[in-house]
């Protein structure tokens, strides 16, 4: 059996989804159904599989529905962290959140939908995880991989596996799939308010401390209307 870098997720379902409007002009993105159930349970449910026993949702944009949805589940169990009073973005969600999360933890969007490969993806990530030379560990998808991806990609990766980003408008091998694990040393000093994880991540590629794993299954963009019937199509082929 795998042995899990941390028991623990943070799940990001505090955006207000303007990709996928007009879905979200009366519910949040995390509720909005594909194949059957909110995009959140995709998500949640992948935890419980993989033996996540607790995850922080944050929340901010029309939160009383989600709220109710994740506090009726057992496994994992949930616990809220409000940001309704002000929306902190990624990196300032985690920053709040902290005090609920042990060190390391996972990360991911509440929006993810993918389909493993040989090795479930938080046990791709816990093999790889190195908490002395690493600050974050991203999950990054190569382009074969990803469908419904209209993008250049985000990442390159060197033979050690850190990462640094595209420039210009060339193209980069990877994608970065929403999932992460996440060191509380990342973290430490951060900016006041609201601020992107980027931020963050621009710190540890100076410090040659944020690295990526290629993962082994297939990752699914879900980022507007338009993305979900194809992906609902994938799913129930599979």
């Amino acid at each position: 059996m795998n042995t899990l870098a941390s028991d623990t997720a943070m799940v990001m379902a505090a955006g207000l989804g303007k990709r996928m409007r007009p879905l979200t002009a009366s519910r949040p993105k995390p509720m909005v159904r594909v194949a059957g159930k909110p995009l959140i349970d995709h998500t949640l449910d992948r935890l419980a599989e993989a033996g996540i026993a607790n995850a922080v949702v944050n929340v901010h944009y029309l939160p009383d529905s989600l709220i109710a949805h994740v506090g009726a589940r057992k496994v994992p169990r949930c616990i809220v962290s409000d940001e309704r009073d002000l929306l902190l973005e990624t990196g300032g969600g985690m920053v709040k959140a902290q005090p609920l999360l042990p060190d390391p933890f996972f990360c991911l969007n509440s929006d993810n939908v993918w389909l493993d490969g040989p090795v479930n993806a938080f046990a791709q990530l816990s093999r790889t995880w190195d908490p002395v030379a690493m600050d974050a560990l991203l999950l990054l998808v190569p382009h074969a991989g990803a469908r419904h991806y209209r993008g250049k990609g985000d990442f390159h990766l060197d033979q050690l596996g850190r990462i640094s980003r595209r420039r210009g408008e060339r193209v980069a091998p990877f994608i970065y799939t929403g999932i992460q694990i996440v060191s509380h040393r990342l973290l430490r000093d951060p900016p006041d308010g609201p601020f992107s994880t980027n931020a963050l991540w621009s710190r540890a590629i100076e410090e040659g401390r944020l690295y990526g794993t290629s993962f082994s299954g297939r990752w699914f963009e879900v980022g507007d209307p338009a993305s979900i019937a194809p992906t609902e199509a994938a799913l129930t082929s599979d």
